[in-house]
């Protein structure tokens, strides 16, 4: 999985360095072809978007203990992505001195109020942007470890349940042996009782045929 996760680094490092050289050779066009760089842009942009997106599912599949330093670096690559997104933005409504002057004329003041007015609003959409990011996070980290709960709780439930299968089987083992063990004792013990009655039975066979023997005399 780390492999993955390393050649989407590789892919992400090759596309936002083509982003930030197109970023500013932006403000530098105009007409046409300002607009055909600014649609290559965002292009790519959503390309990085859908690589950061595999990049998140791959540090999903690590395992727990090597996942904070991917979380690390993913955070690392999303900050990037934001401040590519918030240039990108600017550049798209930034002009060269030169083509603003030649765009513009006297009302350069004013398309600067425009401008002005225009990135307030874009860091105020962004802002919003990030907070909602944060938000989903926090949620997919409180889903993945409610998860882990749920498989430990459910692990230590089936090993319960096999522990009282084995107290069972031992209480049904030890009934077992205690009937065999109560019987064997019960015919040791009449077969001692039949041992003594065989005992004194020879014994006064013994002493009565002495007695009629002394008694013949």
């Amino acid at each position: 999985m780390s492999s993955d996760f390393e050649s989407y680094e590789q892919d992400f490092g090759t596309i936002t360095a083509e982003i930030t050289n197109k970023i500013g050779r932006i403000p530098k066009l105009s007409g046409e072809e300002k607009t055909q760089l600014v649609l290559n842009v965002d292009k790519q942009l959503e390309e990085v978007r859908e690589l950061l997106e595999q990049m998140d599912l791959e540090v999903r599949e690590i395992p727990v203990q090597s996942r904070a330093m991917y979380n690390s670096r993913l955070k690392s690559y999303k900050q990037e992505m934001e401040k590519l997104e918030k240039d990108f933005k600017r550049s798209r409504i930034a002009y060269s001195d030169e083509v603003r002057n030649e765009l513009l004329g006297d009302d350069a003041s004013s398309s600067e109020n425009q401008r002005a007015h225009l990135l307030d609003n874009t860091e105020k959409l962004e802002r919003s942007s990030r907070r909602l990011e944060a938000g989903y996070q926090i949620s997919v980290e409180t889903e993945q470890v409610g998860q882990e709960i749920l498989a430990n709780l459910h692990s230590d439930r089936e090993k319960i349940q096999r522990a009282r299968e084995r107290l069972r089987e031992t209480d049904a083992n030890l009934g077992k042996s205690s009937r065999i063990l109560t019987g064997m004792l019960r015919r040791i013990i009449q077969n001692r009782i039949l041992v003594f009655i065989l005992g004194a039975i020879i014994l006064l066979t013994i002493i009565l045929a002495i007695y009629f023997n002394l008694r013949g005399h």
